[in-house]
């Protein structure tokens, strides 16, 4: 069945302090053409729940081709852990080879990520979700300010189209990165390696870094530019707020 805008308002507002496998079931008996976005820990535990809880599930991720060698081994380490086959969302060579020839490999680092993440993430995962009535995501409320008031389930405010209103569910936004790490210990979950080495949040290669002692785990992305800009465009309607 499809939810209608005021019952996902509604369910909104119930489920607004509910446990994250409650939240990842209604997801998944309210939709059957829905799927994980996964790339971090955020989103393995998840996949770990659906498991949990006997739902089949579909799961996706981005390949923006600048991933790390740790993030390629780490994804295959959960398509046969989990028996799930992982679906690849790649950008268009049509966007993607006309803009390296114009302003090479790493332009980002003068006039802002924006236009590399709209070819290699945005418009990837925009393709994707056109094909989806409804998605799941890790984002959590400590996240970063961006992402303090996303509710557990919305209608997406970046995504949606007159053609197709797309419901957006956040099951673990509630959830602080302590208790996702404490999940992931508490029942063995695959995490990516990177992780261990000062990475808290991960993205592409020349974009991330470890974070030091008390920083922010968002401080690692894009860290030479400013706090306010540090959304990539996949969740560009937190901005909004």
């Amino acid at each position: 069945m499809a939810l209608s805008n005021i019952e996902i308002t509604t369910l909104a507002d119930v489920h607004k302090e509910s446990e994250p496998q409650d939240i990842l079931k209604l997801a998944l008996e309210s939709y059957d053409n829905i799927a994980i976005s996964f790339s971090g820990a955020e989103d393995v535990v998840l996949i770990d729940l659906a498991a949990r809880i006997g739902k089949d599930v579909r799961v996706f991720t981005l390949d923006t081709g600048r991933l790390h060698p740790e993030t390629y081994a780490y994804l295959e380490q959960v398509r046969e852990r989990y028996d799930v086959a992982i679906e690849v969302a790649s950008p268009d060579h049509n966007e993607l080879e006309p803009f390296l020839a114009e302003k090479g490999m790493f332009s980002f680092f003068e006039d802002g990520h924006k236009e590399c993440c709209s070819i290699r993430k945005v418009g990837p995962l925009r393709r994707k979700l056109a094909t989806l009535d409804a998605w799941i995501t890790g984002q959590r409320h400590d996240q970063s300010n961006t992402r303090t008031d996303v509710p557990v389930v919305q209608v997406d405010p970046a995504f949606s189209s007159e053609a197709n209103s797309l419901v957006k569910f956040n099951p673990i936004a509630n959830w602080s990165s302590q208790q996702v790490w404490d999940y992931i210990r508490e029942n063995e979950v695959p995490y990516n390696p990177l992780h261990a080495k000062g990475f808290d949040s991960i993205g592409c290669e020349p974009c991330t870094r470890p974070i030091l002692p008390n920083q922010h785990e968002r401080e690692g992305r894009w860290w030479w530019e400013d706090a306010k800009e540090k959304e990539c465009g996949l969740h560009s309607g937190n901005l909004n707020k």
